[in-house]
């Protein structure tokens, strides 16, 4: 079936592209605000991009043109944020987190979370995540009317001991983090069912190739 994406409104388009681009791992981004009250939100539009520079980006919905998430705001002040990641252990408070609480609440009290001090910059990560990733921003791209992609480099990462393999070669046992992934709608999946497939390198396939021609 074809979806003509310019006959669709950005609601249409958002609930095709939500149900087949996953799953997509979470944001669980924590910031503090001007008065030093921390915030933490979840955004699923979200990944990593390079690795030098290091750099990490999720796309944030503005409640309106020109009412900002507190997200946003607070990182647009204090120029740093820390992405969380979120595990199968937490994501009943993660969920508590993604309420639209007004900005004098502190989301992370609310949900029974408990701020951990970064190492690299002011922003708390969340104690109970097994990933953290401390950001300095490093540009906010406008993408349309309710919608910008925050870029951010990481200075540092927080891993949980039990899932690093060797920590001299940066070997982790990704599944032992059981890390959730966002489906469509309020569906998640366990990413720790996994598949592996080596990568082929070209010489094998094009010794394969010809076993087949010559046989």
């Amino acid at each position: 079936m074809y979806f003509d994406f310019s006959s669709l409104d950005p609601q249409r388009r958002y609930k095709l592209l939500s149900a087949t681009v996953t799953p997509r791992p979470i944001a669980w981004v924590s910031s503090i605000g001007a008065d030093g009250q921390p915030n933490a939100a979840p955004f699923s539009f979200f990944n990593v991009f390079g690795e030098d520079p290091a750099t990490v980006g999720f796309a944030i919905n503005h409640r309106s043109s020109v009412d900002r998430k507190d997200t946003g705001e607070n990182i647009r002040h204090q120029q740093e944020f820390v992405v969380n990641l979120v595990s199968e252990d937490t994501l009943r408070q993660m969920n508590i987190s993604a309420i639209e609480f007004g900005p004098e609440t502190n989301e992370l009290a609310e949900a029974g979370l408990t701020p951990a001090p970064s190492t690299a910059i002011r922003t708390p990560s969340i104690a109970e995540s097994r990933v953290a990733l401390e950001c300095r921003l490093m540009q906010i791209v406008k993408l349309g009317p309710m919608r910008s992609l925050i870029l951010g480099e990481v200075l540092a990462m927080h891993i949980r001991d039990n899932a690093v393999l060797d920590r001299e070669n940066c070997l982790i046992d990704t599944p032992r983090l059981e890390i959730i992934g966002r489906m469509q709608a309020h569906t998640y999946i366990r990413t720790a069912d996994t598949l592996r497939m080596p990568t082929i390198p070209l010489e094998e396939w094009e010794a394969r190739r010809k076993t087949s021609q010559d046989g």
